[in-house]
């Protein structure tokens, strides 16, 4: 049997899944406008690829990361690129606003 979402990976929305527990997580999350289809890329403050999400129909994406200074770049159609730099902190979510 499959799960809706095929991976049994959480839904991206703007709530936390259930069970998260920030008093030991730094989260990066946000949302994306005027994209379309877009990824959103986490790299690290020497600007190295850690990770990359879809972001969802919706326009979100969260990142799990460790405490310090990252960068999101996301990555839309038509060669659209826009990097936000942005700082996880433990027992926070770090909100991230982009329009392409």
């Amino acid at each position: 049997m499959t799960t809706p979402q095929g991976c049994a990976a959480p839904e991206q929305t703007v709530a936390l899944p259930a069970g998260i527990d920030l008093s030991n997580q730094a989260v990066i999350q946000g949302v994306v406008s005027g994209a379309g289809t877009a990824y959103a890329r986490l790299l690290d403050h020497s600007g190295e690829f850690t990770g990359e999400v879809v972001v969802s129909d919706e326009g979100i994406f969260r990142f799990f990361a460790a405490p310090g200074q990252w960068t999101v770049r996301i990555i839309a159609g038509g060669g659209v690129t826009k990097d936000v730099p942005v700082e996880a902190k433990i027992g926070e979510v770090a909100q991230v606003s982009v329009t392409v």
